[in-house]
């Protein structure tokens, strides 16, 4: 098997590595330093604090992290001592466990970083049950966790004040990279044996993936000060190449054709294996552009294409010659979009080719950026109107308060040794607001767990020397924060030995039955609880995604309605407009796929609604070719028949919206009287062209019709 280096080089610079480098340092060093001056247990409750405080430290912009680990500082303070006296009890404690686990689960209608506030704050609290604390030692051991928290908050942040860049670079080029994927499943599309509908599938989950990447980038770019504020030639680069590869995504997504058409069409002449073979080609050239983001380098190009598309253009016109009853128009458009994305991929080599950072502003300098990213409120009233059942965090967070007092009971009655809190760390680590991510999450949980024992058994049968089995300590902390987000089974993998040494240079000896039983009995209490206690399941909660995405896409062809007449339409609003739809599609997905999770018995109209997500990819990609050609060509005041089409389109998505439950987009381009075709000067090729892209559109929007009226249907 050929190892591909250059993913190995890749991962040791990305910020997967970067957090297993940053996040043990942060939690040994206080254990470390203060060992030195014989008060070894002293780090270890600082250690504890740290450790808390360090799953608040996802990726994101320094200010949010900062803010969000001052409130889990906080909280991390105040379930300590709380918990510290309710342990006093056996019946206070698991009071405070029940009303803390509600409380904290509810974080959830806040996002994922104020989730990760409350997770912490219930680490902290399982951490501190088996405390065997006198009262009067409560405070002081609360405020040594505390000072553990406050010092990884300023570790993090000095990490990160010391070299600003590094994270959105490191983000930036693993968002590079999905996009290439994306692409190479775009490219298989070509081959004639590659399953078109398997190839589908593949799109859409990578679609998930680069939506999801290139939030965080908006995140990490358009919400940081220093990025978008300093005019330097770092920050102007990696806003511009962000820019461009999100307009590069556009032309990806829009490049859509009837690929069975296109293969029973030109099949013989082998030209749709060179189209593919440029493809592939193209998305090695986008996998180099991730590669010297990601290590801060300037590469060389190791191919270019201007040749290749000319060759390609000389076949595409003897097709042309050669079959006079062929039409090889298709061949043609995309001719031009290899063109147009070999011009894109050459744009962002020179950014990073160009020594004056002034050359480098272009067009891009006027841009708002903050209008591209999401803005999480904090207020009360969305905690408050969250006290429902029709609200998923809120079930969520019912069924996690009570399956943590069960698991309480369970550790205190059944459960084996003095670790017992690993029940409740267990079931807070796989549970989870939906059914699919649950079961996820409890299967890597066991395997990893299972695996990873096996593994520490081994270490510790072989290694018998203690600076040895601190070295391998280190590097298993390394791997397991390395993984956490990237595998959670391998970072589990890594988990389980650093925990078992761990244990031994403490002097608690050998726990692995122990560990492997109490995880599974968490794991079996959380997955019965997500399957019978307040269970959520997707098709009770798809009807929205699909309304979503519809009005995205209706506005998205407003946004051609209204150019088409003549108004003016911002680039900043057909971005605008574009990312709405490419999000929303990508949440429609994502829960699609957790849907083919769940038992069979929860899975409504599975069918139905993959034709759905297809279909509404095909209406997507149709309408970005539109809204490129319009911000190219310039189209402007076109014929009414155009319009009308429009029109007609935005009605049919409309009373699908309506019939799903959504709210009708009214747009004011719809009351726009439509002018007599008589008085239409002849139409250009442009015009026809378009005519032939909207009765596309048309169709696609009567296909979606169809399918909702089968989703929605009792049957």
């Amino acid at each position: 098997m050929k190892i591909n280096t250059r993913e190995i080089k890749s991962f040791f610079y990305s910020q997967y590595f970067s957090d297993g480098l940053r996040i043990p340092i942060g939690i040994l060093l206080p254990s470390i330093i203060l060992s030195q001056f014989n008060h070894f247990d002293l780090g270890l409750t600082m250690s504890l604090g740290a450790l808390c405080i360090c799953v608040i430290d996802n990726p994101g912009p320094v200010s949010y992290k900062r803010n969000a680990m001052v409130i889990g500082n906080v909280c991390l303070f105040l379930v300590a001592v709380i918990t510290g006296f309710a342990r006093l009890n056996v019946y206070t404690l698991g009071l405070e466990i029940t009303v803390l686990s509600f409380l904290f689960s509810m974080f959830t209608v806040y996002g994922n970083r104020a989730a990760s506030v409350g997770t912490s704050a219930l680490l902290v609290m399982i951490f501190m049950i088996d405390k065997p604390l006198k009262p009067s030692d409560v405070i002081g051991f609360s405020a040594l966790i505390l000072a553990g928290g406050v010092w990884y908050l300023l570790f993090s942040v000095l990490f990160f004040e010391i070299r600003p860049y590094r994270a959105a670079q490191q983000t930036l080029g693993e968002s590079i990279n999905d996009i290439a994927k994306f692409l190479r499943i775009k490219a298989d599309f070509y081959l004639s044996e590659t399953n078109i509908d398997e190839n589908y599938r593949k799109l859409v989950s990578q679609q998930i993936k680069v939506s999801q990447s290139q939030d965080a980038v908006r995140e990490i770019l358009f919400k940081s000060r220093v990025l978008i504020r300093e005019s330097t030639h770092a920050s102007r680069i990696l806003v511009l190449t962000f820019v461009d590869l999100v307009d590069m995504f556009e032309k990806i997504m829009a490049t859509h054709y009837d690929y069975a058409y296109i293969r029973e069409k030109f099949k013989a002449t082998g030209i749709l294996n060179e189209i593919a073979g440029i493809l592939q080609g193209m998305a090695g050239e986008v996998d180099n552009i991730a590669y010297m983001v990601l290590t801060n380098t300037r590469r060389r190009r190791r191919r270019y294409f201007n040749a290749s598309l000319e060759q390609l253009k000389s076949r595409i016109d003897e097709i042309g010659e050669d079959e006079p009853g062929t039409s090889n128009l298709a061949l043609k458009k995309i001719l031009i979009n290899l063109r147009d994305l070999n011009d894109r991929i050459t744009s962002i080599y020179n950014y990073y080719h160009s020594k004056s950072s002034d050359m480098l502003m272009g067009n891009n300098a006027d841009i708002e950026y903050s209008k591209f990213v999401t803005h999480q409120e904090y207020s009360p009233n969305i905690f408050f109107n969250n006290f429902s059942f029709t609200s998923s965090a809120f079930k969520h967070a019912v069924r996690a308060s009570l399956v943590c007092l069960v698991g309480f009971i369970t550790a205190r009655t059944i459960a084996m040794g003095h670790h017992s809190y690993w029940v409740l760390l267990t079931i807070i680590v796989i549970l989870k607001p939906g059914f699919s991510l649950s079961k996820q999450r409890n299967y890597q949980r066991l395997i990893g767990t299972i695996g990873g024992g096996i593994i520490g058994i081994l270490i510790l049968m072989l290694i018998q020397d203690k600076t040895t089995e601190f070295i391998v300590l280190i590097v298993l902390m390394m791997g397991t924060y390395s993984f956490l987000r990237l595998n959670y089974v391998v970072s589990v993998i890594f988990m389980t030995p650093y925990v078992l040494i761990l244990f031994k240079l403490l002097g608690v000896g050998m726990v692995v039955d122990e560990r492997i039983i109490d995880t599974l009995i968490g794991s079996t209490i959380a997955f019965i609880a997500s399957y019978l206690i307040f269970p959520t399941w997707e098709f009770e909660q798809i009807q929205d995604n699909l309304k979503n995405v519809i009005s995205a896409n209706v506005n998205y062809l407003a946004k051609i309605a209204e150019s088409i007449w003549g108004m003016e339409v911002s680039t900043i609003d057909y971005k605008l407009a574009r990312k709405d739809v490419f999000v929303k599609s990508a949440n429609l997905s994502a829960a699609f796929e957790r849907m083919t999770s769940e038992p069979k018995s929860k899975q409504r109209k599975i069918k139905e609604i993959h034709k759905f997500v297809v279909l509404n990819h095909i209406l997507s990609s149709n309408i970005a070719t539109i809204a490129l050609d319009i911000s190219t060509k310039g189209i402007h005041k076109t014929s009414s028949e155009n319009l009308k089409l429009i029109k007609k389109s935005i009605a049919v998505l409309n009373d699908c919206n309506k019939k799903l439950g959504g709210t009708v987009v009214k747009l004011d381009i719809l009351k726009t009287p439509s002018i007599d075709s008589e008085n239409d000067q002849k139409a250009s090729a442009d015009d026809l062209l378009l005519q032939e892209q909207l009765g596309f559109i048309y169709k696609i929007s009567n296909d979606i019709a169809r399918v909702t009226d089968n989703i929605l249907s009792p049957t």
